[in-house]
């Protein structure tokens, strides 16, 4: 994924969108809690959805890197 900046917007429906901020393409995750869900976190949806999305973009930083470094290893593996 390109380094462009990112955005958590509220979509009409009240689901949640991350998005490229420089674009109106699709969004790259979307959050949608139940009725229940909605009716618990009342205005803490907000809170919640950019935990989730903020763990979201950590996991994919630490799985970016174990590619990153599994990559390397095979490198220096490789014998020509």
């Amino acid at each position: 994924m390109s380094s462009a900046f990112l955005e958590i917007i509220e979509l009409p429906d009240g689901d949640f969108a991350l998005q490229k901020a420089d674009e109106n393409g699709d969004a790259l995750v979307t959050i949608s809690f139940s009725k229940d869900a909605k009716e618990f976190l009342k205005e803490h949806n907000v809170t919640v959805a950019k935990a989730m999305i903020n763990a979201g973009i950590q996991t994919v930083g630490v799985i970016s890197k174990q590619m990153a470094e599994s990559d390397m290893d095979e490198e220096f593996r490789t014998v020509h």
